[in-house]
């Protein structure tokens, strides 16, 4: 097998750049999937916005994403419960593929701005999700100050990520009071979500940052195929499945006594949110061999490289040539729930690429989205152990991260985090 091409030689030394825990996912034994919906179904298909639990998480992974972290600009907590309530009405609506507002683009007054900007007009929902957040910032600023009275209600679970090894993180790309995820088949609609939201929210909050994604890089669900990410490997393999109800139970939804602040978070999740741009030059001058040695599966069907199919558990003790035919730094072996004390974490992560940086290279990676019962063993362990010894880590740079309490769904007559201010 030809020599490894290291980064570090290719640009002249530095530092290891952060990854993800998990961002290409271990193996978990699951049914084989069948085809997933045809584009013109995908386009007309509708998720309702209420529920026991906020819809975009189990929810079948669409095609597109617009991801928006905001910061709230008011001190007031009246303003801050009447966005949740404009916000509830505005999603409810949109996700049906209706206008946000209830006159609508075009039906209203030519001297008053429209309720609905109109560039969704004549198209269908899309599957839209909007999926919404609150930052540890919504419970103590950055000087501490209790703005809006929710103090002793922030969950101890819920703080700003540990600065993992490696990690270069900017911090316009980073943290964030609340957040939306609008994910749809059409990126049009999801732009749609997310542009109308913010205009309903001028003067109560702001945007901090944002993200566009493409071609979903798990699969939540086992009536889709597993996909591939930006470095060509099939991603999501072990993913958490919209089906395995002990699996969500036990890693993904917050549990009534998980703890003594949160209980408003029953039947919610915690959002972690990681940008990571990829080395994608540097990747592409590796050998097909040191590509699958790196990941620890084989490129072509995903398979683990101790043998059998993409869904196979691998063999961490079966020899090789020199040592273990899944190497010991190999991504599968580093983050396998068998490392972890069987630790396991439902991703919705995305592809993006915006344009090249300034150095010419393409800025481009996977945005990582993972919803984890508990950030503090569902995923900080598993991050530190990546950043320590795992081997795709030359190929990654974390520049941005966030985690985000999610709310459970509101139910009828209920707006979006009513638990929480209730």
């Amino acid at each position: 097998m030809a020599p490894r091409v290291s980064r570090r030689g290719l640009l002249g030394g530095g530092v290891a750049a952060a990854g993800v825990a998990g961002a290409f996912a271990t193996g978990r034994a699951t049914a084989d999937a069948p085809a997933a919906m045809t584009p013109a179904a995908a386009r007309a298909a509708s998720y309702a916005f209420r529920g026991e639990h906020q819809a975009g998480i189990v929810t079948p992974a669409q095609d597109r994403l617009h991801f928006a972290a905001l910061d709230v600009v008011t001190d007031s907590r009246e303003e801050l419960v009447e966005l949740l309530q404009a916000w509830t009405v505005a999603a409810e609506r949109m996700t049906k593929g209706q206008a946000a507002g209830e006159i609508g683009p075009v039906e209203g007054s030519l001297d008053l701005p429209p309720d609905d900007t109109g560039e969704a007009i004549g198209l269908p929902a899309s599957g839209l999700t909007i999926t919404f957040g609150f930052g540890p910032g919504l419970f103590r600023d950055a000087e501490g100050r209790d703005r809006f009275g929710l103090a002793d209600r922030q969950p101890e679970a819920l703080q700003t990520l540990p600065h993992f090894p490696a990690d270069n993180l900017d911090p316009t790309r980073s943290y964030g009071d609340l957040c939306i995820q609008a994910c749809a088949d059409d990126p049009q609609i999801a732009v749609h979500a997310v542009r109308n939201l913010v205009r309903i929210g001028f003067g109560t909050v702001s945007v901090r940052w944002s993200q566009l994604g493409f071609g979903r890089t798990s699969s939540t669900s086992t009536s889709q195929d597993t996909a591939r990410n930006l470095f060509g490997f099939k991603d999501g393999t072990a993913n958490v499945k919209a089906e395995e109800d002990a699996a969500l139970a036990d890693h993904v939804w917050v549990g009534g006594d998980d703890d003594a602040n949160g209980a408003w978070l029953a039947g919610g999740s915690y959002l972690v949110a990681r940008r990571l741009n990829m080395t994608i030059e540097v990747w592409d001058r590796q050998p097909l061999g040191d590509q699958e040695n790196i990941v620890g599966r084989t490129k072509g069907t995903g398979a683990p490289l101790s043998g059998g199919e993409e869904f196979s558990e691998p063999d961490f003790a079966m020899p090789g040539r020199g040592g273990p035919i899944i190497p010991a730094d190999a991504h599968v072996r580093i983050v396998h729930p068998d490392q972890h004390g069987g630790a396991r974490m439902l991703r919705r992560g995305y592809n993006f690429v915006d344009g090249s940086d300034s150095l010419g290279g393409l800025n481009a990676g996977l945005f990582f989205i993972a919803y984890v019962r508990d950030p503090r063993t569902g995923f900080i362990p598993i991050q530190n152990a990546m950043a320590k010894n795992d081997a795709l880590m030359e190929y990654l740079k974390t520049t941005g991260s966030a985690l985000f309490a999610i709310p459970p769904g509101a139910k009828p007559g209920e707006y979006v985090g009513q638990s929480l201010f209730a």
